[in-house]
């Protein structure tokens, strides 16, 4: 395909992620749609909204044809909120930010010490109790720090301080863990494939650990990381008391320091396997027999920078559709990577939405028409 060349039997595929803060992957996805077809009428678009693992994830798979599942779970404050996971033929997907994310936060209240994953436990006890043979646990986005504790307490462990008493929520309180039984885990997680999905492979503790690196994220000072940091140490030599080796194997593994470590409760309690998020979704999403169909993909996300390259959306997109020998665009808030980054991605192009409006804030306010635009721009140079 050549600049300004128009292909009559174009086929476009839209696989991009979320605009964080603006737009939904879906609401991506159509306003795209919307540009193309206002500049080509003819273009034939498909569109497969993706995730990473992270928030979105079960949007993403509804999108692809998933039922949406709803359930009331504890949110990360102890509160009742309502969660939602995505079914289709025996495979779930749960997504942990769902019960225990940022976003369910009120605004400015962060609780880096006591947050719980206690509904992320629920969430996937559902997801059993609704039939699931095989379940994809997407991390990321998390409001919390504690290890999957919360999460492992709902699903029938047991984590007890010196006097006897449970062990209060959070990773904080973990400091005081005395001991550790998790043989009554549900026994079902035996019969299942747990795979976690996660575009972070940090371990649990030290200075690539989950308090060290996404602490601050979620309101952490740095008093608060060291004190995470050494509960979650203290924890892990509690549980391999408890269960010998594998805990303190599972605290190095890829994927463990995800979502403030509640990939290594998956990873040591659960008997989860990790693959790099993006990998995994575009499999369980559908994407090799689109990518097929297709003749040039659109991806992209809110901000292409650095960490886009780490395993985010659209690097797992672009590195797939290069394999395929397909050409692929970039749609973007804003852009943060030179060029020579992008073509080594597989990218050809990245049309941000700052080129036309450099006012950032403007940007997010008005992302859907300005990514209408950008899509006009994309189908006079490419289609």
């Amino acid at each position: 395909m050549t600049d300004g060349a128009v292909t009559e039997a174009a086929r476009v595929l839209i696989a991009a992620d979320k605009f964080k803060g603006s737009l939904t992957a879906v609401q991506v996805a159509e306003r795209v749609t919307a540009g193309l077809k206002a500049a080509v009428p003819g273009v034939e678009v498909e569109t497969l909204p993706v995730a990473d693992g992270g928030d979105g994830t079960v949007a993403a798979a509804v999108a692809a044809g998933f039922e949406r599942r709803e359930v009331r779970v504890t949110g990360p404050l102890g509160e009742q909120v309502t969660a939602a996971f995505a079914l289709r033929d025996g495979t779930a997907v749960v997504e942990m930010a769902e019960a225990s994310g940022l976003q369910l936060l009120p605004q400015g209240v962060f609780a880096p010490l006591t947050a719980t994953t206690y509904g992320s436990g629920e969430l996937l006890r559902a997801a059993l109790d609704a039939g699931a043979t095989t379940i994809v646990f997407g991390v990321g986005g998390s409001a919390t720090t504690d290890g999957g504790a919360g999460m492992l307490a709902a699903l029938g462990a047991v984590f007890l301080d010196a006097d006897g008493e449970p062990v209060a929520p959070g990773g904080g309180p973990l400091a005081g863990l005395a001991s550790a039984d998790l043989s009554g885990l549900d026994p079902r997680f035996a019969e299942v494939e747990l795979v976690l999905a996660s575009d972070v492979d940090n371990p649990l503790t030290g200075p690539k650990g989950a308090p060290a690196v996404y602490g601050p994220q979620k309101g952490a000072t740095p008093e608060d990381v060291a004190a995470l940091d050494a509960a979650l140490a203290h924890y892990a030599t509690v549980l391999e008391k408890a269960i010998g080796p594998k805990a303190a194997e599972c605290a190095v593994a890829p994927g463990a320091g995800g979502a403030g470590g509640i990939g290594y409760g998956a990873l040591v309690g659960l008997g989860a396997s990790f693959r790099p998020g993006i990998e995994l979704m575009l499999d369980v999403l559908g994407f090799a027999p689109a990518l097929e169909r297709a003749t040039l993909v659109i991806t992209g996300e809110g901000s292409l920078d650095e960490q886009t390259l780490h395993g985010k959306a659209p690097a797992g997109v672009a590195a797939a559709a290069r394999a395929a020998g397909k050409e692929v665009v970039a749609v973007c808030g804003r852009l943060a990577l030179p060029q020579s980054a992008l073509q080594e991605a597989g990218i050809r192009r990245a049309y941000p939405l700052t080129e036309i409006e450099p006012d950032t804030a403007k940007c997010i306010a008005n992302a859907g028409p300005l990514l209408e635009q950008v899509a006009r721009n994309i189908a006079a140079d490419v289609l």
